[in-house]
């Protein structure tokens, strides 16, 4: 059973799926026009964890993460200079350039934190028909009015809009959430089409006028085309409940008269130098291509994020980075040693009681609302346990389709270790267990003439490549 923090209930339920056997998932996905730092690879991270657990738990998952190419404001309230109007003049490119540019930049981050791309990744400029087909419904059911600056929905047509992030609307003042439209019937009511906006680079014709669409409207339009009225789960960070996504509610009620998500899940923020990660805060914004240039593994990266909480968000350090990828080499050493070892025949019934054991213990702390710290917990135990090393490498790959650290890949030896190597540890082996110390170091250091150089762990010695 996966119990998972429902944010509209603010409880940790049972996760049952609309279509057993089947998951539709959506993930708020990246604005591009800029740079996706760690703090946006964080949430990223967290949510490919999820989707690899329901994929090992025996669901059929399809994620669909949309792409916001589309100019918008700069705050997620409708006021402020237009996002990709801005980095495009930071930049001197176009518009469109710029979306080409940071698509690359946030696939590419995608593949060094070993996060799988979603199913269907998809862009808001190519989905403009959709949007426009959905801001009809919502004005045929009469959730909309219009004023100077664009097609607006009314808020007050939807009795619950301020029940999901628990707003008190009578104590919001005008301009406390936006900027104050004389025009608008409430401060909080939002734009579905932006219209008479001349300077605006990106614009579409539509019923209303020549314009572009809201933010809001694109997650609903195409979390719906590709999931369906009904869906099973929306992920995004904490900073979407208030406003973006209480819009998004507001908006499948105004189109379809019922809600389309079941599950909502939320992260908590990456935080640097006491502030969370911001592509505006100066000195505050790292990438995922900064952790090569300061010489650390990029999964080390994800290894730390597994020891955080996905609600709870993670204080960064580089401190903390360098105690994940020294627990991150360690994890492939043993695991390098255990593939060296020769399989056995049989596994014993005691044995096989253990290798369950853990299994089941891994697989209950990630079911309940994904608690990777004490899943973590659990592979140690199994590390430093009595079971024999086929043993251990069966269950690292096993827990490693979850964790994605690439374990096995990592620890595959790159280099071709000649018989009398192996020959000369096997013996040193022998000698060390009889305290032949002296004979032991001479042969360590005739290994180390040869080229290759021999690791002590307590679960044994592991031969590595001079470099």
């Amino acid at each position: 059973m996966i119990r998972l923090y429902n944010t509209a209930t603010r409880k940790i339920e049972e996760f049952k799926p609309i279509k057993p056997g089947f998951v539709g998932l959506y993930s708020c996905g990246p604005t591009v026009y800029w740079n996706q730092h760690l703090g946006h690879m964080y949430a990223y991270l967290q949510w490919d964890t999820l989707i690899r657990f329901l994929r090992y738990s025996g669901f059929e998952v399809k994620w669909v993460m949309n792409i916001t190419d589309v100019g918008h404001m700069t705050s997620d309230e409708d006021t402020g200079e237009d996002k990709m109007e801005k980095g495009a003049k930071r930049e001197g490119l176009s518009v469109w350039q710029i979306a080409e540019k940071y698509i690359k930049q946030f696939t590419e981050s995608l593949d060094l934190l070993n996060i799988q791309k979603p199913d269907v990744l998809t862009r808001a400029t190519e989905h403009i028909p959709e949007q426009i087909d959905l801001i009809k419904k919502i004005e045929k059911n009469g959730f909309t009015y219009q004023t100077k600056t664009g097609l607006v929905f009314d808020t007050s047509k939807f009795p619950d809009y301020a029940k999901f992030a628990k707003l008190d609307l009578e104590k919001q003042k005008p301009g406390a959430r936006v900027e104050v439209d004389p025009e608008k019937k409430n401060p909080w009511d939002f734009l579905l089409w932006v219209t008479n906006q001349p300077k605006h680079l990106m614009q579409w014709e539509s019923p209303w006028g020549k314009g572009f669409p809201g933010w809001h409207i694109e997650c609903t339009a195409m979390s719906i085309k590709y999931l369906g009225e009904r869906f099973d789960i929306h992920t995004g960070g904490i900073e979407h409940i208030p406003v973006h996504h209480s819009n998004e509610i507001a908006q499948a009620y105004g189109a379809f008269g019922h809600q389309a998500v079941n599950y909502w899940l939320h992260n908590g923020w990456l935080v640097f130098k006491g502030e969370k990660m911001s592509k505006s805060s100066g000195g505050n914004n790292l990438l995922a291509t900064d952790l090569i240039k300061k010489g650390f593994e990029p999964l080390s990266f994800r290894y730390l994020v597994l020891t955080s909480h996905y609600r709870q968000g993670m204080n960064f350090t580089w401190e903390s980075l360098k105690g994940a990828q020294a627990a991150y080499q360690k994890l492939i050493s043993l695991t390098q040693l255990w593939q060296t070892k020769k399989p056995r025949e049989k596994v014993s019934d005691y044995d096989l009681e253990k290798i369950n054991s853990f299994k089941k213990e891994f697989q209950k702390k990630v079911a309940t609302d994904l608690n990777w710290p004490e899943a973590l917990a659990v592979v140690w135990q199994m590390a430093k346990s009595n079971l024999p090393p086929n043993d251990k490498l069966e269950l690292i790959r096993d827990f490693d389709e979850v964790l994605g650290l690439d374990l096995i890949k990592k620890a595959q030896v790159k280099f071709e270790i000649p018989e009398e190597i192996e020959e000369m540890k096997e013996e040193r082996e022998s000698l060390r267990k009889t305290n032949q110390w002296q004979k032991a170091d001479e042969l360590r250091k005739k290994i180390e003439t040869k080229g290759f150089i021999l690791e002590d762990t307590p679960q044994g010695a592991i031969l590595k490549k001079k470099k």
